[in-house]
């Protein structure tokens, strides 16, 4: 960025934040000093630096903890392009981590109005229903909620392995094709928060996916509950002339 008399201070004092961070020398989750401290090393009054602070929350740069500080805000361990198909096992060994699963429910239930619209289900046909926890290196990252059309199963089908996709076609000799997505973040859930070890003031992220088969059928409908200080997506988008 070049600057010159015209440039107003608070931007130059958002890129000699930016660059500390870049250059290590503010580490991500390491507290910044107190207002008074931190102006007076960048020698800008309290005002300036406060709009600086103020715009870089708002780009996700730093966090402010009400009664603890403000900190650099961690960068997402695990990030992906969501135009790609993949399973939550493949995420985590792509970032040389360990997949594991903590499983809280498996069985066939009756549907909520959702299930029977996005799986097109038949009057009194239930779903089969998994609850997890993905983690990686023992740490939860991902809470699952996976149900499937009961007629598609076999008797007796049990989820094997890590990966509900893998399982699916090793198992059930069912190939997913494809998937619609629709992502959005929620605030504090007390139930799932809990669940993920995620602190109040972290957003969860909700990714929302009917999966289809090779004959275009709904097969899986899922809800993934991200914890967004360790997950995050990206859409490589192109543009049409």
């Amino acid at each position: 960025m070049d600057y010159n008399y015209q440039t107003p201070r608070y931007l130059v004092v958002i890129e000699q934040i930016k660059s500390k961070i870049k250059d290590g020398e503010l580490e991500p989750g390491e507290r910044l000093p107190s207002e008074a401290e931190f102006s007076k090393q960048l020698h800008v009054s309290r005002n300036t630096l406060r709009e600086a602070l103020r715009i870089l929350e708002e780009e996700n740069i730093i966090v402010r903890k009400h009664g603890v500080g403000t900190f650099v805000n961690k960068k997402p361990i695990f990030s992906g392009g969501i135009e790609e198909l993949f399973s939550i096992t493949d995420m985590i060994k792509r970032e040389g981590k360990e997949p594991g699963t903590d499983l809280l429910f498996t069985g066939y239930v009756d549907p909520h109005s959702d299930d029977i619209s996005e799986l097109h289900l038949e009057k009194n046909e239930q779903v089969f229903l998994v609850k997890r926890v993905r983690t990686a290196n023992q740490e939860p990252i991902v809470y699952c909620i996976d149900k499937i059309p009961a007629t598609l199963l076999e008797k007796g089908y049990k989820l094997q392995g890590e990966s509900m996709l893998s399982s699916l076609q090793e198992d059930a000799g069912i190939t997913i094709s494809y998937a619609k997505a629709d992502i959005h973040t929620i605030g504090y859930h007390d139930e799932i928060s809990d669940i993920l070890q995620s602190e109040k003031n972290i957003p969860l992220l909700v990714l929302k996916q009917i999966h289809f088969d090779l004959a275009d059928r709904p097969i899986l409908y899922s809800l993934n509950f991200f914890r967004s200080d360790q997950v995050s997506f990206n859409v490589f988008r192109k543009r049409v002339f």
